[in-house]
């Protein structure tokens, strides 16, 4: 049976758990980072030695990075609809993928940091202002492109959509001025 490693509450495990519940796999967690530890011991550094979460175990799979990890298995479980087969199709929803990890988080996380992980006295709120604004900015490309597309890689929803739905979830539920982009809150209510 499939091992994923990584605590629910964690955006990167959420496209797991996400991809795994959509392709039906069965699996079991482990609760690992965060405030249950483990993920800095020699046990787990050995399978994924950054230290971070999630790591899945498939067999004889060690594998980790969590859009490596949705990749994986929507090839695997899910050729020809969440992956697509078609190579242009399949690099349209990877460059998303990858702007997610590049572009789109780099706001969310001093956001996400400044609001959740610090008191109210250690919050540097122009600094979280100048970072909504930028994430702002990274949601308008994708609303823009939304405006086009049903879905992130096109007209059916694929993996492109699962590594970009935590960092809604978070845009929508964090306590900020938020602009209103149609398209992007038409997407995310499909999903």
């Amino acid at each position: 049976m499939l091992l994923l490693k990584g605590r629910a509450n964690s955006s990167n495990v959420m496209k797991a758990l996400w991809i795994l519940d959509e392709i039906g796999v069965e699996y079991a967690r482990e609760d690992v980072g965060g405030q249950f530890g483990k993920n800095l011991e020699p046990p787990y550094l050995s399978l994924n030695p950054n230290g971070r979460i999630p790591t899945i175990i498939d067999g004889d799979l060690v594998l980790w990075e969590s859009n490596s990890i949705v990749r994986y298995l929507a090839a695997k479980y899910s050729l020809g609809t969440l992956c697509p087969t078609d190579p242009a199709d399949r690099a349209r929803c990877e460059m998303w993928m990858d702007w997610q990890l590049t572009e789109l988080v780099n706001g969310m996380v001093p956001v996400f940091h400044g609001l959740i992980r610090k008191s109210p006295e250690e919050r540097d709120m122009d600094s979280i202002d100048a970072a909504r604004d930028d994430w702002a900015a990274k949601w308008a490309i994708l609303d823009e492109h939304l405006s086009f597309n049903r879905y992130v890689g096109g007209e059916s929803f694929t993996m492109a959509d699962i590594p970009i739905g935590p960092i809604a979830y978070r845009w929508y539920e964090l306590p900020i001025e938020r602009a209103d982009f149609g398209n992007l809150s038409r997407w995310y209510n499909e999903l």
